[in-house]
């Protein structure tokens, strides 16, 4: 589970903003949302609010950023095409280094990795671990000289001979069979990310995932599932599509005969949804669906996936073309230690206030599960928790924030202040 991020001079972050999923002192006594891992109570969910342009996407961007850099740096990147960061672009801080930093929890222990970072290569990295409450230093780099801590074992020496300057030593490790860093490796790689640059791709991926589940049947079959954990993941999709409200009572995969005449042609496969009225019952291609739909297609069975597996889910704009009432549904998901059983996390930005209100039989977020992001006049970002505001128990968030009660002033911030 992620316990704290920090950033430094990336995108519209020119200072060092953190944010941090350890539960305050907020809510009652008896809420199960937060879990209580080796003594510390962790939120599943973190939300953050703010204005158009303030920097919130760019948050999540860093988390993404720093992701990208563990899994690919030593792989993908080109040996002499430097760092693709992205620093604050105006002033003195273009061409300052930018600092990425988690602290994390993978099976009980407890990692604080992070790095520092300019155009052209890594300048620090470091790796501290608790494996049993206690801190043991593993890694210390500066430039391209390595310290090894006497508990990291494994063939550290030939990590570092073939670590390049613009690659990092754990990117590096992972590609040589490191087995000790192999825990922290998977926790990044485990991440599931859906931002605007990824829709594509992570569509691609639940459409061979339902293609996968299900099998192909005829027109007038029910369908048919691969086993019982496929079978578990397809009820938990339908209840899931349920949720949206979208009129879609199943779905079936079947072939698509296409051309009969263009016998070169290899086959496909089509997803069908069934819709039903009190008049009529049809099947109907999930390609003639609303965007809505195919978006709901795309990102449910990642949501479902880091449901099931307990990885941390980062997702720009939760409710883009997505109903708020699914929002809330796939919120309280998280939220609920019975259908979320492994800790699953999920960060995401947001301008939906009933997430907020009272509207929907009380806030589906406590009050420590909130942030807000807000720009300086010189363009950089400031984050900063809704706690921050010590706001009332029973205090209506949602009013508080349009009104810029909190700051962060939204984008109807100006529309709402100016309605008499």
């Amino acid at each position: 589970m992620l316990i704290e991020f920090r950033v430094e001079n990336h995108r519209s972050i020119r200072e060092e903003q953190a944010i941090t999923l350890e539960a305050g002192r907020v809510g009652d006594a008896d809420d199960p949302t937060p879990r209580t891992v080796q003594s510390t109570k962790l939120l599943p969910v973190a939300a953050f609010y703010g204005a158009n342009a303030s920097g919130k996407s760019n948050l999540l961007a860093a988390l993404e950023f720093m992701r990208d850099a563990v899994l690919h740096s030593h792989r993908t990147w080109a040996p002499d095409g430097g760092v693709p960061r992205d620093p604050f672009a105006w002033g003195k801080a273009a061409s300052e280094p930018s600092l990425f930093e988690v602290t994390i929890l993978v099976a009980s222990v407890r990692y604080q990795y992070g790095f520092v970072v300019d155009d052209e290569a890594f300048l620090e990295e470091w790796l501290f671990v608790w494996p049993k409450g206690r801190k043991q230093t593993w890694l210390e780099r500066e430039g391209q000289h390595f310290k090894f801590g006497d508990h990291l074992h494994g063939e550290n020496k030939v990590v570092e001979q073939v670590t390049r300057p613009n690659a990092l030593f754990l990117s590096a490790a992972v590609q040589h069979a490191h087995e000790q860093l192999a825990p922290l490796y998977r926790w990044f790689s485990n991440m599931r990310v859906i931002t605007d640059r990824r829709h594509r791709r992570l569509g691609m991926w639940s459409d061979r995932w339902l293609r996968s589940t299900l099998v192909t049947t005829t027109s007038t079959s029910q369908v048919s599932l691969f086993d019982e954990f496929d079978s578990q993941r397809l009820t938990a999709f339908r209840d899931l599509l349920r949720a949206a409200d979208v009129g879609i009572m199943d779905l079936k995969v079947e072939d698509d005969e296409g051309d009969v005449r263009v016998r070169s042609r290899p086959r496909r496969q089509r997803v069908l949804v069934r819709h039903q009225s009190s008049i009529v019952e049809a099947w109907l291609p999930l390609e003639e669906e609303s965007q809505g739909t195919k978006t709901l297609f795309g990102v449910g069975p990642v949501i479902l996936d880091a449901l099931w597996s307990g990885a941390v889910m980062v997702m720009d704009e939760l409710e883009a073309s997505l109903h708020p009432l699914l929002a809330l549904h796939i919120v309280r998901l998280f939220n609920d230690p019975k259908r979320n059983p492994k800790n699953a996390q999920l960060l995401f930005t947001t301008h939906d206030t009933n997430l907020l209100g009272t509207a929907t039989g009380g806030p589906v977020l406590r009050r420590d599960q909130v942030w807000l992001t807000e720009k300086s006049q010189d363009g950089a970002t400031c984050v900063y928790p809704l706690t921050d505001y010590k706001p009332r128990k029973s205090e209506n968030l949602e009013r508080g924030y349009l009104q810029g009660r909190y700051g962060a002033v939204p984008f109807l911030g100006a529309l709402v202040s100016g309605v008499e």
